[in-house]
């Protein structure tokens, strides 16, 4: 999509996205459309989102602090390195600030790429994420185990040239050790010098007891959920050759805090009776964020640049 407009071959019918929405088995990117607020869900999705914050209470904090090291990150690219290319795979569902928006305040040409595999994440990013009049944005239905496809595809939007952003926020640690390692290189090197990778991951190694209980209810409905040490995440940059930029692989609420709150504004004005009375799965998108602590997160975080 470019500027908002399609060509009328660029996607699957609309028959044809339907019929691949299997909606008895939840799925990654519309759980954390549940953990977002967002509605562009089924119920066996907040079924497993209400099962993981059942495991644990404040597990809502890892991916809406994840979301939030997605902003500074963009904020710091756009804003300090001179990238105006952005190549988001596993971009999930649209919600509030998404990278091309991010972007494009403060780089209004950059073009960003979105990848993911999802049918209903295709069906809303064709309505969404539109870019504004000067950049570009584009939609790529594909998927992060064939690394080459994507890029033949990003080539269509991204000139493969000049520096490009690689956003890999919350999506490796659904992939195996065996696969992931490869696939990140294979695209980390496709990119000129001067690239940046952002990448954050769930861990085993804070507050371990909880995120094991997590990563139960995600493994008891198929997914692959793969908790990386501190060690394993920064072979994803030691591997490939890439400068960590400061403050390094660290937990993801310590990357850049800025002290903001995502909690949206419209949500200010519910009262406390009525966000009492909801379900506990829906009362998190009125909490704020900025309560955090060391024993409520799980996820590492990481900036760097490729020489």
């Amino acid at each position: 999509m470019t500027s908002g407009s399609e060509a009328p071959n660029d996607y699957d019918s609309a028959e044809q996205l339907r019929r691949r929405i299997d909606t008895t088995k939840a799925h990654p990117a519309r759980v954390y459309d549940v953990f977002l607020g967002g509605k562009d869900n089924y119920p066996v999705d907040r079924e497993a989102a209400a099962a993981a914050l059942a495991a644990n209470p404040r597990g809502y904090l890892d991916v809406r602090h994840n979301r939030d090291f997605l902003r500074r990150a963009v904020n710091h690219i756009a804003g300090e390195t001179g990238i105006r290319q952005f190549l988001d795979i596993g971009t999930g569902l649209p919600t509030q600030e998404n990278v091309h928006q991010i972007a494009q305040r403060i780089v209004p040409d950059a073009r960003v790429v979105y990848v993911d595999n999802d049918p209903v994440v295709l069906t809303h990013a064709r309505a969404l994420l539109t870019s504004g009049p000067e950049g570009r944005t584009d939609y790529i239905d594909a998927d992060l185990h064939d690394p080459a496809a994507i890029l033949r595809a990003a080539a269509g939007t991204l000139d493969l040239t000049e520096p490009v952003a690689l956003v890999l926020v919350a999506v490796l640690h659904f992939v195996e050790d065996d696969e992931a390692y490869g696939i990140v290189k294979h695209l980390v090197d496709a990119l000129p010098s001067g690239s940046h990778l952002v990448l954050s991951h769930l861990t085993s190694d804070l507050n371990a007891e909880q995120i094991a209980k997590v990563a139960k209810t995600y493994k008891d409905r198929g997914f692959s959920f793969v908790l990386r040490e501190h060690a394993e995440v920064l072979r994803f940059v030691t591997d490939n050759g890439l400068e960590i930029v400061e403050p390094g692989l660290v937990p993801v609420h310590h990357w850049r805090p800025d002290d903001a709150d995502d909690t949206l504004a419209a949500h200010a004005d519910a009262s406390p009776e009525f966000v009492e009375g909801l379900e506990d799965i829906d009362k998190i998108r009125y909490r704020s964020i900025t309560d955090v602590t060391d024993a409520d997160i799980n996820v590492y975080a990481v900036v760097a640049r490729k020489p």
